[in-house]
């Protein structure tokens, strides 16, 4: 899940506009179809809702994390991931550089 860079993909021109700018990302479809968005989030604290579950892989930046139904916010910083349950939501607060990130859908 560390890599670099993807090669052989298709990348959806449009942005994802999120928060009023705060949020921008772009999806990003594998050759076996396997979608994925790239993208970062600047200074902010964010709820997102998820649809499917989801990994966000850590590119660089740092963030804090709380899940939905828990109570304790986690810290994760470069090379670190978090996984999301489908149908739930989670807040996440990105103070200082800005936070790079990879979801990983499914």
């Amino acid at each position: 899940m560390s890599q670099n860079q993807f090669d052989a993909v298709s990348v959806v021109k449009k942005a994802n506009v999120y928060f009023d700018g705060k949020c921008v990302s772009h999806t990003v479809v594998l050759a076996d179809g396997t979608k994925k968005s790239v993208g970062v989030i600047l200074p902010a604290r964010l709820t997102f809702n998820t649809g499917a579950p989801e990994i966000m892989e850590t590119v660089a930046g740092s963030c804090r994390v709380l899940l939905k139904g828990e109570t304790e916010w986690k810290t994760y910083g470069e090379g670190q991931s978090f996984n999301v349950p489908a149908n739930s939501s989670f807040e996440i607060e990105v103070s200082g550089e800005a936070y790079h990130y990879v979801c990983h859908f499914g």
